[in-house]
């Protein structure tokens, strides 16, 4: 076996003097920053046409302005892996648009819906990193959609591509009754300093940031590159105590803590610092292993935690303590009261799913009962701030004569679902449908089930909707029917917790799209039969009979 230091070499790591292309992905960098493809699409593309588009731009840098071509309709999951990017691909893009900390106002969100109905067919979802991404964008019409959102401080750059991607944040950021700190300040600072700068334009593989001082810990730290979760040291100062390496994909890994105690003013100068070392030590040999999860899984957070001070930041930090347990429920759904006196009201569409007409008329719902502020959160779900008291009920009253639920049942509210087979050219079978239409079969079957329980429903491997974490996880796959034919369907995941544990997968356990809905009421029934007081589904997997999960 050679020395370690050969190894490492061969990783590619550019601190060690490996800076060669070890892959197409590596050399496609090498040749052209990705974020030199803007002016190519304002200047040539948009005003030639689709046909225009060199291939190394279209299936690769266009990503770092925030598209993708999307699927081809009538293409079945069967040949996912089957085809090349070509045959897949249509002549149109997602573009997913950055919402960093997910705050938005009246203007941008009317912009969005705007641009929704107008350039997307009105097309619009939001992610579970705060987004909101829309489909059918032509070519053509890129630089007028950037031009107007710019014009109200929103852009796409980076919002995909080897890169730090959207900044998540707490959607209650400076209002939470709770708040451990706001974490705005650090949030913009970064990103005004550090998206689009050609500084971290070039990292191994995509880079997911999560900063917040939330007591719910919204942004789910365990599962982010680099997390800044909200502390009080013994001096009763306000602070972050860091985690690095979380993510979940093929290879799932919750993130470590650093142990360390950050200062607000530093925050930007570590995140700094931790980006640096993903950008000069991560690994670009081989995609599969090139997140920053794999080096910090080889080094161990104390060695990460020494590297970080001794080569990026020229000190110590010192050691600090860890965050407070996160409440039951993360997200931000129902009425509440903010710290000044006025209430925030947060609503749950159908697994974010949402539409250019409905983004304008949640913006006139803020406008008449609120400040304006609106909110996207990472559970697909929307906030609107700063409503008095008195309007609270109003407004939940109008929200769910749109179908949006102020009060929605456990199936709405924690149902979560990815793009899938109707966009995503890495897709298998259909995510968002299937998820809307379980929504509905499991309230009229369960209308009485209260406890939570999340489903998060994924249309391949990659595990975008948190499959691994989720009570019942379900990765999309084909599966053989009662009748011998391979249809659509799920490998099902049971007892995901975040920072505990990943799902359980019970051998041979998967079900048909079509048998989704029984197999859920089954297990669920089994579940609100058999718990003890207060025991969670995820608590109750681990005891349960295995017939009884099946």
């Amino acid at each position: 076996m050679p020395p370690a230091s050969k190894r490492k070499k061969a990783e590619g790591q550019w601190a060690l003097g490996y800076r060669e292309p070890l892959n197409k992905n590596e050399e496609l960098k090498k040749n052209d920053d990705g974020l030199n493809v803007r002016r190519r699409i304002i200047d040539i593309y948009s005003k030639n046409g689709f046909d225009s588009i060199d291939p190394a731009d279209l299936r690769g840098r266009f990503r770092w302005m925030g598209l993708y071509t999307q699927r081809r309709p009538g293409i079945d999951g069967g040949k996912t892996g089957a085809l090349t990017d070509e045959e897949l691909e249509d002549r149109y893009f997602m573009m997913r648009i950055r919402i960093d900390g997910g705050q938005l106002d009246v203007r941008s969100l009317r912009t969005i819906a705007d641009i929704s109905t107008r350039y997307a067919r009105g097309t619009a979802d939001i992610t579970d990193r705060q987004n909101v991404q829309l489909h059918w964008v032509r070519i053509e019409d890129v630089p007028a959609i950037w031009e107007a959102l710019e014009s109200v401080g929103l852009h796409t750059t980076e919002a995909c591509g080897d890169v730090p991607r959207t900044i998540i944040g707490c959607p209650l950021a400076g209002i939470a009754d709770d708040e451990i700190i706001d974490a705005t300040p650090q949030l913009r600072d970064i990103h005004d300093r550090y998206i689009g700068s050609p500084e971290f334009s070039n990292l191994p593989r995509k880079y997911k940031t999560a900063l917040s001082g939330c007591s719910s810990h919204c942004t789910v730290h365990e599962i982010n590159d680099v997390a800044f979760v909200g502390v009080v040291n013994e001096e009763g100062e306000t602070g972050y105590q860091v985690f690095v390496g979380g993510g979940l994909s093929t290879n799932p890994m919750f993130a470590q803590s650093l142990g360390v105690f950050v200062k607000p003013e530093q925050a930007t100068e570590v995140w700094h610092g931790v980006t640096s070392i993903f950008r000069d030590y991560g690994y670009r040999r081989l995609r599969n292993r090139a997140r920053l999860k794999f080096l910090v899984k080889d080094w161990g957070a104390e060695k990460f935690r020494e590297v970080l001070e001794k080569e990026y930041l020229g000190y110590s930090l010192p050691d600090g303590p860890e965050p407070a347990a996160p409440r039951p429920e993360r997200d931000h759904v129902g009425i509440h009261r903010q710290k000044d006196g006025n209430y925030y009201v947060g609503f749950a569409p159908r697994a974010g799913r949402v539409n250019g007409e409905l983004l304008g008329i949640v913006a006139d719902l803020a406008e008449r009962y609120g400040s304006g502020r609106v909110r996207t959160t990472i559970e697909q779900k929307m906030v609107i701030l700063d409503v008095p008291e008195e309007n609270t009920e109003a407004l939940a009253a109008e929200l769910a004569e749109h179908d949006l639920q102020v009060r929605p049942s456990t199936f709405r509210r924690q149902t979560m679902a990815c793009t899938g087979i109707e966009y995503c050219k890495l897709a298998i079978v259909d995510t968002k449908h299937r998820a809307m239409k379980l929504i509905d079969e499991l309230e009229e079957r369960l209308p009485d089930f209260d406890q939570p329980l999340s489903i998060n429903v994924n249309g391949c491997p990659n595990a975008c909707a948190r499959i691994q974490v989720g009570d019942i996880g379900l990765k999309g796959q084909l599966v053989v029917d009662e009748n011998g034919d391979q249809v659509e369907g799920f490998q099902i995941h049971l007892g995901g917790q975040l920072g505990a544990s990943f799902g359980k997968k019970v051998r041979g356990l998967k079900t048909t799209s079509a048998g989704l809905a029984d197999y859920i009421e089954r297990v669920v029934r089994n579940y609100d039969k058999q718990r003890d007081e207060g025991e969670t589904f995820a608590a109750w997997v681990q005891r349960a009979d295995e017939a009884d999960l099946k």
